[in-house]
């Protein structure tokens, strides 16, 4: 970096993605970042549902955060997903590549995508 310009036009990309990541929207996406979650690739996926729902033009409703354990290792990287009036839905044993599909037809959809829900993984 060598002028303040540069610093402003950096600033001005990150700030998109901190909003995402901050606020009470109407869906929460909470992605499991506990040293077992960050161990199996929770790191791609908290930045990859950063990513696609900035694109998918979904940040004035979902907001993306991270928590602890949550309390279910051998299904790591798991993603919570709050909405409001409806019950949470756990997502298991996620990867970068799974998020497109949650975002397009969960997210912007309503509709669970069940083959990566907790409760139907064998």
């Amino acid at each position: 970096m060598k002028s303040l310009a540069e610093l402003q036009a950096i600033k001005e990309k990150m700030k998109g993605k901190v909003a995402l990541r901050e606020g009470s929207n109407d869906i929460r996406v909470v992605v499991g970042m506990a040293t077992c979650g960050i161990a199996v690739g929770a790191r791609p996926v908290l930045n990859k549902f950063v990513e696609e729902v900035d694109k998918a033009g979904l940040a004035g409703r979902v907001v993306v955060s991270q928590t602890g354990c949550i309390g279910v290792c051998q299904y790591e990287p798991i993603v919570e997903v709050y909405e409001a009036g409806k019950e949470k839905v756990t997502y298991a044993k996620m990867t970068a590549d799974k998020v497109e599909k949650i975002v397009e037809e969960h997210l912007k959809g309503g509709k669970v995508v069940s083959e990566y829900v907790l409760a139907d993984i064998k």
